[in-house]
């Protein structure tokens, strides 16, 4: 395989430029909304109004300019990015939407798309098309929400081509929650695939609804064909089962199971007409998830929900039972009456049945069960010895779909780490949960006069991973890492942010500075908005939830508070979009990170960032992909 486009070299410059833009701009990512009155946030940052931040992001101006345009000044103060050298106030709101752009992953170019990709692994001079299970028939949208369908389709076929790539069968799923994506591999490209979750919930679930589709598998089959070919039952009793050709008792089921599908689906409708509102239900609640989760990002709330990878409860139980292969159902054989076959053919036909139900034993988890997806249990990190949890370890694809915090570098260090890890395919999520090594605030760990203190090696941080940002200490901080997660062509399009919420919270910050004596309380307001009817009863709620004496005030002088501040609201809603803005430089940062962590090991020949999903359905849309040389070979 060539070569990446992007040398290491080309990376560090790209890591260069966005370190560069973000030592001026983080400052905004790091600011407590939560603080944003009680500590003049607007006036400390920002030296225009936020009518004209709020215009400026509206007309969503041709922001493209090129990172060299902000680097190539023979006058470092020239470098503002909107920024004035001398108060570090932002005086141009234009030009500082331009650099945000241009430092975001689109604006650097270093993204490969997903065809581009596919298009990559597949150009040798022996390529062959991509093999799929014969006769797969997948139409995962219909049982599951499109923003889960969209994810793992798009993945599965690059895995699939990694694994055609490298010559491997196996896969590894690290993080792999309910077990989707491996569910998918395994039946439409027919790989052995080992998902890994350090939840026993997530893996005896993945479990059980594997053997679920195993054992409906068929019954869908048949109810498929039921559809096109009507079945005539004979009278009970007319025939001796055991004298029935293969393919002949299926027969006579398909119909039963045809009605208990029709059953099925009649439950469907009366549960509130199921059938025809789960994918409006189920984007709906991926709505509110993704407006809840940008709110507790920007409240910069400890009690932050973690973003659920898997579909929302109100989806469907069984997402895959169309991702089914015609070829896992037994083919049924031209009806011949049973009084018309020769005694030696009746035995045939005995035997040919109770093996076909040996095999449908073994295939739905019986001893020396020889399925393809292997749910398992445990904690992993870097120094995890695979082969003490995988038995029959081989060659195989490490991958993680939307592994949540240090899990994705650690994916990374384990491939290659690995020997036996060809390639990776990694997706993060959760930067808010990424640990760092240059935190000053981490317990044991501080920087004095330029030292660096080493994270313990019981605990590798996830940032920086690559040994070009390690050397430079650079830190991000928590709030710019929150601030990483919200998602920018969301909220662009409106979704994502009650800015209500956040104004309470703010307000009530006030209320708490002037009549209590510590507003830093170790407890946490946690979710009262969604109970309060009004501002005022969110304040006692408030109040009740961090047992505070509500003595000290009253109903008009809580309104008071909002009434005084609610002319200001507009200045949280500017400056929150100014967040979101700086998301994907920060977010770039750290896969650039990660990127350039794969372009310093000798042994990977191939390494990038690649595109794999739309924003608007799935906002951690980008994945780092790497291939090991031919014949790698680690101590």
């Amino acid at each position: 395989m060539a070569s990446s486009m992007n040398s290491l070299e080309t990376i560090q410059k790209k890591i260069d430029a966005v370190k560069l833009f973000l030592s001026v701009s983080l400052s905004i990512a790091n600011a407590h909304t939560v603080d944003f009155y009680t500590c003049d946030v607007w006036d400390q940052f920002m030296a225009v109004p936020p009518v004209e931040v709020l215009t400026e992001i509206t007309l969503n101006g041709d922001h493209k300019r090129a990172p060299e345009h902000y680097l190539n000044h023979g006058n470092a103060k020239k470098i503002t990015f909107g920024f004035c050298d001398d108060s570090k106030r932002l005086v141009d709101v234009a030009e500082f939407l331009e650099a945000a752009y241009a430092h975001s992953l689109p604006g650097l170019g270093v993204c490969v798309g997903r065809t581009e990709l596919l298009q990559s692994l597949r150009h040798t001079d022996n390529a062959q098309p991509l093999e799929e299970v014969p006769g797969a028939v997948v139409e995962s949208d219909e049982f599951m929400n499109s923003k889960k369908s969209h994810e793992v389709q798009a993945m599965s076929e690059v895995v699939a081509s990694l694994a055609q790539r490298c010559r491997v069968k196996q896969v590894i799923d690290v993080g792999s929650g309910k077990g989707y994506l491996c569910s998918f591999l395994s039946l439409r490209y027919g790989l052995q695939v080992y998902g890994i979750d350090s939840s026993s919930v997530n893996t005896h679930g993945a479990q059980e609804r594997n053997r679920k589709l195993k054992k409906y598998s068929r019954a869908y089959q048949r109810h498929s064909k039921a559809n096109r070919t009507p079945t005539v039952v004979p009278p009970s009793g007319q025939e001796d089962l055991e004298d029935i050709a293969p393919g002949e008792r299926e027969k006579e089921d398909m119909v039963k199971m045809s009605g208990d599908a029709e059953k099925e689906e009649g439950k469907g409708r009366r549960d509130g007409e199921a059938q025809t509102n789960t994918t409006g239900l189920t984007d709906r609640n991926e709505e509110d998830a993704m407006t809840s989760l940008t709110s507790a990002i920007l409240l910069e709330d400890n009690s932050l929900p973690e973003l659920d990878q898997s579909d929302p409860a109100s989806a469907p139980e069984e997402p895959f039972l169309s991702a089914l292969c015609v070829g896992m159902v037994e083919p049924t054989s031209p009806r011949v009456p049973p009084s018309e076959l020769s005694l030696e053919e009746r035995e045939r036909r005995k035997r040919e049945n109770l093996d076909r139900k040996a095999r449908s034993w073994v295939n739905s988890g019986g001893m020396g069960s020889g399925m393809l997806y292997s749910p398992l249990t445990s904690y992993v990190t870097a120094e995890t010895e695979l082969k003490e949890i995988i038995g029959e370890l081989e060659d195989a694809v490490m991958v993680g779909l939307h592994t949540c915090g240090d899990l994705a570098p650690s994916t990374l260090r384990m491939f290659v780490a690995k020997r036996e890890l060809l390639s990776v395919c990694s997706v993060g999520c959760c930067y808010h949960l990424l640990s760092e090594e240059f935190d000053p605030t981490r317990q044991g760990h501080y920087m004095a006069r330029g030292e660096r203190k080493e994270c313990p090696s019981s605990s590798v941080c996830g940032f920086p991973l690559s040994g070009y940002l390690r050397e430079q200490s650079w830190f991000c901080g928590r709030n710019a890492r929150m601030s990483a997660c919200l998602a920018l062509e969301r909220v662009s399009k409106g979704q994502g942010i009650q800015m209500e919420s956040l104004f309470y919270r703010a307000v009530l910050h006030v209320i708490l500075r002037d009549h209590y004596s510590s507003f830093k309380s170790e407890k946490r307001v946690g979710n009262v908005y969604s109970k309060a009817t009004s501002f005022v009863d969110y304040v006692w709620r408030a109040l009740r939830r961090l047992e505070l004496d509500g003595s000290k005030l009253s109903d008009g002088v809580i309104q008071g508070y909002h009434d005084t501040y609610r002319p200001r609201m507009v200045e949280m809603e500017a400056f929150n979009m100014l967040k979101v803005t700086l998301a994907p430089c920060i977010e770039g940062l750290i896969l650039l990170d990660r990127l350039c962590y794969l372009k310093e090991q000798e042994d990977v020949a191939f390494s990038t960032l690649v595109q794999l999903f739309d924003p608007l359905l799935s906002p951690r849309c980008y994945g780092v992909v790497g291939v090991k040389a031919p014949g790698t070979e680690l101590s």
